[in-house]
């Protein structure tokens, strides 16, 4: 089994860089596991605390479940993937069964940050863009996806985006083997890790 980290600032083109891999392998070959996931649950507090979470620090993950289940994942076990919903900010009740691969692919802002996680991967990549680059993104995601304002946006951007960015995001590129800038539009960086995911599966 491959285990490949794919990490990077929010808005930086991560998940496009893993959809663009993810398309050119076979679907019985691969599986996804976002970070995004494995956010804590936080059904016991108020909405209003819910809403001023920084999902943007490390404490804001539940690292014990997300590496037990890698773990079990290259163990040949199938594990119940949480489902989050960031118009709640809790847990769902379902989950989403996902089966061993050939092809693990763990994506997330902040799992290069996790020493134990990192131990489990086999190559780890950094996906870097342009902070107003990054900061566009997050304004069109957050108005479409996660039903806010744009002042709400540049607020929460400025308040725990941008500083836990610097803090705990842009540190973990020294971890990494790769280093993609441009993100999702950098076609050689993808092509060149399409060609070495392949080349190990053979």
């Amino acid at each position: 089994m491959l285990i490949i980290g794919i990490a990077g600032g929010t808005g930086s083109g991560k998940t496009t860089v893993v959809k663009k891999i993810t398309e050119r392998l076979q679907s019985d070959e691969v599986a996804v596991i976002p970070q995004d996931s494995y956010y804590c649950d936080n059904s016991h507090l108020p909405l209003e605390a819910r809403q001023e979470i920084n999902f943007d620090h490390p404490d804001a993950i539940e690292w014990s479940l997300l590496i037990d289940h890698i773990k079990r994942l290259k163990h040949g076990e199938t594990v119940p993937q949480p489902i989050y919903s960031y118009l709640t900010c809790t847990r769902m009740d379902e989950s989403i069964a996902v089966y061993p691969r050939k092809v693990i692919i763990i994506e997330g802002i902040l799992i290069l940050g996790n020493k134990e996680l990192r131990n489990l991967m086999n190559l780890k990549v950094f996906v870097d863009a342009d902070a107003d680059d990054r900061l566009s993104r997050v304004i069109q995601r957050d108005i479409i996806e996660r039903g806010r304002s744009v002042n709400k946006v540049l607020e929460r951007y400025e308040k725990t985006v941008k500083p836990s960015h610097l803090q705990f995001i842009e540190p973990t590129k020294r971890y990494a083997d790769l280093i993609v800038p441009q993100g999702g539009n950098n076609h050689v960086a993808i092509d060149l890790l399409t060609h070495f995911i392949e080349n190990k599966l053979k």
